[in-house]
């Protein structure tokens, strides 16, 4: 798989703090950071910044403009990924999701979500550029998806409104289907419009004049 490894990440995690009594929980999960790091820096990636899953992450995130987002959350990541999925709701990116968290409800609600790629334990710095290549092309996959549909469902509409506005020319003018629609097409390509703006807008007008 061609990948480009200048892509450039941001990773959303917590402060970890290892307190003074060694608390092997919070051992573990600085060594998974680090190895995370570790995997980002060996597969070639450009890591802008980590930040805090919080109520300033939408801006953060406008301001940076990473093509992917790496959330490194603790054994419950459902908070942590609330906070991503709000923020990259109006614009949408890869996340990939590494935990500890292996509840099978919380797999499908972070799938459901929009997450690209959930791993759970078993980090090995030599698989972080395998996964996030894997998460990319699955993401821009579900993207061409939704692009395809977006454009279908426009089609649709336009088709109808291009077919009211004929109908109406066809009544107000007597003109037949075809000189409506060529009357259509040629206001389109005079005024640089699409089809169905153009149809929309005449019966907009049409409206308002009654």
């Amino acid at each position: 798989m061609n990948s480009v490894p200048s892509l450039r990440l941001v990773v959303i995690a917590p402060d970890l703090v290892v307190s003074d009594d060694g608390d092997e929980a919070a051992v573990a999960l600085v060594e998974r950071s680090r190895q995370l790091r570790i995997g980002l820096l060996e597969g070639g990636f450009n890591l802008i910044a980590t930040l805090p899953a919080d109520t300033f992450l939408r801006e953060r995130l406008a301001q940076l403009q990473p093509d992917m987002i790496i959330v490194d959350a603790e054994s419950d990541a459902r908070d942590s990924l609330e906070h991503v999925v709000m923020a990259t709701r109006d614009e949408r990116r890869p996340i990939v999701l590494f935990t500890n968290d292996d509840d099978t409800r919380h797999v499908k609600d972070a799938v459901a979500a929009g997450v690209s790629a959930y791993i759970v334990a078993g980090l090995e710095p030599s698989r972080i550029r395998p996964i996030l290549d894997v998460a990319m092309a699955r993401f821009q996959h579900e993207q061409g998806l939704r692009r395809e549909l977006a454009d279908a469902r426009t089609e649709l509409k336009d088709r109808k409104v291009i077919d009211r506005a004929k109908g109406m020319l066809m009544q107000r003018q007597g003109l037949s289907e075809q000189a409506a629609y060529e009357k259509l097409r040629k206001a389109a390509m005079d005024k640089g419009m699409r089809l169905g703006d153009v149809a929309q807008r005449m019966l907009d007008v049409a409206d308002l004049l009654g």
